[in-house]
C-alpha cells in the first residue's frame, strides 16, 4: 500500500491522504517512486469539480513528479533502468508515493538539480514551451506579452522568451511578482491592478504593440489584449482565470488579422506529447544543465499538508511553483 492524496469534490477541506494499492506498470509503462510532486491550477479546478481528467487518467491529483524508476513494464526503452533519476509529465496520479507513467513521458534530471527543483519543471515548462514554440512559433524578433508573469508557466515563459533573444513583457498583480519578473529578464513588467495594461504595452513598444500574447486570463483581459496586439499578431489562449464569456465585435480581430489559438496540454495525444518532450529535452534541458534556466519555487510542503498547498495556490500569492515533498532525498 502507499500514501496518496484523495478528495471529494469541493473545498480544500475535502482533501486528505490515505492508503491505496501501489499501481503496477503495464506495457511501455514505468513505475516511479516519487520524491517530489507539485500543485497546478488544473489540480485545484479538478478538486472543485470544474475540470474532469482525461479518459483513463488516474483520479489521484498530480500532473508532474520527480523521482526514480522503481519498476519497468514490458516494451520499455532499453535506455531506461531501475534507479534512474527522472521527472515526468502525467495525466494524473502524481500526488502519491508511486505513480505509473508512459516511458515516452520521462525526462532525465540534470545532475545539478535535486528532486524538489526537478518537480517544478515538467508541467509548467512543457506548457510554456508548447505555447511559445509549437503554437506561437516564437522567434528572436517577437515581442511577447506574458500574463500571470509570476505563475509557474509565466516564470518559465519569461526565461524561454529571453533565451530565444526575444522581448518579454509580463503582467502580475503585486510588486513582489513584478520585481521577480524583471529579475528573470522581463524587459517590462506591468501591475494589472494599478496600471493600464494596453497603455503601458503601447508605451513599451513605441505604439506598435506585441506580436504574441500568452493568455491564461480570458475575458477580463480581452479588450486590453485586443488593444495591445499588433497587425498579424498571434494570440494563444490556455486558461480562463478571469472568465470565459466575452461580448465583443469580431470585426476588431479581423481588422488586425489576428491568429487566435486555444490550447491545452493534458488531453493531447501520446504522439504529440512525446514529440514535445523530445524537443524540450534537446532545446531546454542543456540550459538547465548550465544554469541558464532555473525553476522558480515559492514553497515546499509535505504531502500531508496538501490542503495548505491548494489554499496557497487559490490565494494567487505564490511566485512560481508550489511543491509537495513525498520522500526525503
Amino acid at each position: 500500500m502507499m500514501n496518496a492524496a484523495q478528495y471529494t469534490p469541493g473545498g480544500v477541506e475535502n482533501l486528505y491522504v490515505s492508503q491505496v494499492p501501489i499501481p503496477e506498470p503495464g506495457e511501455m509503462e514505468v513505475r516511479i517512486q516519487v520524491y517530489a510532486t507539485a500543485i497546478n491550477r488544473a489540480d485545484t479546478l479538478q478538486r472543485m469539480g470544474h475540470y474532469d481528467p482525461p479518459e483513463g487518467a488516474s483520479t489521484i491529483l498530480g500532473l508532474e513528479v520527480a523521482g526514480v524508476i522503481d519498476k519497468l513494464g514490458p516494451g520499455c526503452s532499453t535506455n531506461l533502468s531501475k534507479g534512474l533519476r527522472v521527472m515526468a509529465l502525467l495525466t494524473g496520479g502524481g500526488n502519491a508515493e508511486y505513480v505509473i507513467c508512459r516511458h515516452e513521458f520521462l525526462i532525465p534530471i540534470p545532475e545539478n538539480l535535486d528532486f524538489i527543483k526537478a518537480a517544478a519543471i515538467p508541467e509548467v515548462w512543457l506548457t510554456a514551451f508548447q505555447l511559445l514554440y509549437l503554437i506561437g512559433k516564437l522567434n528572436k524578433d517577437d515581442i511577447v506579452l506574458i500574463h500571470a508573469g509570476g505563475s509557474g508557466v509565466g516564470t518559465a515563459a519569461i526565461q524561454l522568451v529571453k533565451g530565444a533573444g526575444a522581448v518579454a513583457i509580463a503582467t502580475a498583480g503585486n510588486d513582489k511578482k513584478i520585481e521577480y519578473a524583471t529579475f528573470l529578464g522581463a524587459d517590462a513588467a506591468i501591475n494589472y491592478k494599478t496600471e493600464k495594461i494596453a497603455e503601458k504595452v503601447l508605451h513599451h513598444t513605441n505604439n506598435k504593440g506585441v506580436t504574441l500574447i500568452l493568455d491564461c486570463v480570458g475575458s477580463s483581459m480581452f479588450e486590453d489584449n485586443l488593444k495591445s496586439i499588433r497587425l498579424d499578431g498571434r494570440w494563444v489562449v490556455y486558461g480562463f482565470l478571469g472568465g470565459s464569456q466575452v461580448d465583443t465585435d469580431l470585426r476588431k480581430l479581423l481588422a488586425k488579422r489576428i491568429t487566435m489559438t486555444f490550447t491545452t496540454l493534458r488531453s493531447r495525444s501520446v504522439n504529440y506529447k512525446e514529440n514535445l518532450i523530445q524537443e524540450f529535452i534537446q532545446k531546454a534541458i542543456p540550459l538547465f544543465q548550465n544554469g541558464t534556466f532555473k525553476p522558480v519555487i515559492e514553497q515546499v510542503f509535505p504531502l500531508s499538508d496538501i490542503a495548505k498547498a491548494h489554499s496557497m495556490m487559490e490565494s494567487n500569492q505564490n511566485l512560481g511553483k508550489i511543491i509537495l515533498e513525498v520522500k526525503k532525498e
